[in-house]
């Protein structure tokens, strides 16, 4: 069974709905957390989070289809105030992050020896994530270690997006934001890589579009089992990856309340080394080592879904135009 064009188009909605923000109500929002500071500030997501649970609409809809799927239970209030106020902390937690206010947060990171390893190579490499935690909290952990500089992938129309929006929550900030869909945007991205930098990429989300189609050449969506049911997930982003041969590592930065994160990295895929074909002349990674990779990428999400349910912030139906419970794990279809 293929992506439908309306349960797509439902992610690309929500995608750009949830990127646009009113200019003037975060320069307000980023003018009470300096002046308030974070404790005092935090007060104020209790009645902020309350207000959105009694107002309902589809995004509170989601939160409780997803939280049932994942705790295996009716969610009760708490769960479901818990699951609001978790997205609410990180959003406040993102100006100070910005800000490079770094000794306000205790940010423990597992798995940094796996990273490093693979920067060592001096390729660079795709880090990918999803809607899950503080990507905010991954870029203090490169800050703190002096790693490598991390660039942000993403659909040129949120690129601006975003911009906007950091501009009013921290207009010091500095943010390397690659913009698909440009015709220079691959050279900038190899260039980037080959420098010994860090690309980052939410590959959580199927949107149709001439990017990743245009820049892989064969984008597919598969039906991967995600918590209980098939759910769409786009492989373009190892697409790109195996495209310019660099390696892939899985990311998240969980928030676990208070002022504490957790930034976790797991190796995914190597596609800087392909194997060699006959003749001595290497071939481009098999469609099957692509959806290997992608498999490991939806099995980690859900693995960081189960470990800490309420940093998932994908705010609609996940599994619209799903085939069902069934497996349907070989459905996909091909976007040109």
């Amino acid at each position: 069974m293929s992506a439908t064009p309306e349960s797509a188009g439902n992610a690309a909605a929500w995608t750009t709905q949830a990127e646009r923000s009113n200019a003037s109500a975060l320069r307000i929002m980023r003018w009470i957390a300096v002046t308030l500071g974070r404790r005092l500030t935090r007060l104020l997501l209790h009645p902020i989070t309350l207000y959105f649970l009694l107002a309902g609409g589809p995004a509170m809809h989601a939160s409780v289809d997803y939280l049932r799927r994942v705790l295996g239970r009716a969610p009760g209030w708490r769960d479901r105030y818990g699951h609001v106020h978790h997205f609410a902390a990180t959003i406040l937690d993102r100006v100070y992050l910005l800000r490079g206010d770094f000794d306000l947060f205790q940010i423990d990171a597992v798995g940094t020896d796996n990273l490093d390893d693979v920067l060592r190579a001096g390729r660079g490499a795709f880090l990918l994530g999803g809607h899950l935690g503080s990507f905010e909290a991954l870029r203090a952990v490169g800050v703190q270690r002096g790693g490598a500089s991390v660039a942000m992938l993403m659909y040129e129309q949120n690129a601006q997006l975003l911009m906007h929006m950091l501009r009013a929550l921290a207009p010091d900030a500095v943010l390397r934001i690659i913009g698909l869909g440009r015709m220079e945007a691959m050279l900038e991205l190899r260039d980037w890589l080959d420098a010994g930098g860090v690309a980052g990429l939410l590959a959580d989300r199927t949107l149709l579009g001439p990017v990743p189609a245009a820049a892989t050449g064969r984008s597919r969506t598969h039906w991967i089992d995600f918590l209980g049911q098939p759910a769409a997930f786009s492989d373009g982003p190892f697409r790109l990856a195996a495209l310019l041969r660099r390696p892939v590592v899985f990311m998240t930065g969980l928030y676990l309340g208070g002022n504490r994160y957790q930034v976790h990295f797991v190796p995914l895929a190597d596609f800087s080394d392909p194997v060699g074909a006959a003749g001595g002349f290497k071939r481009a990674p098999s469609d099957a080592a692509i959806e290997a990779a992608l498999r490991c990428f939806v099995g980690l999400l859900e693995q960081h879904c189960r470990q800490a349910p309420r940093n998932w912030f994908n705010f609609f139906d996940f599994w619209a135009g799903s085939p069902g419970p069934q497996d349907a794990t070989h459905a996909r279809h091909d976007s040109q």
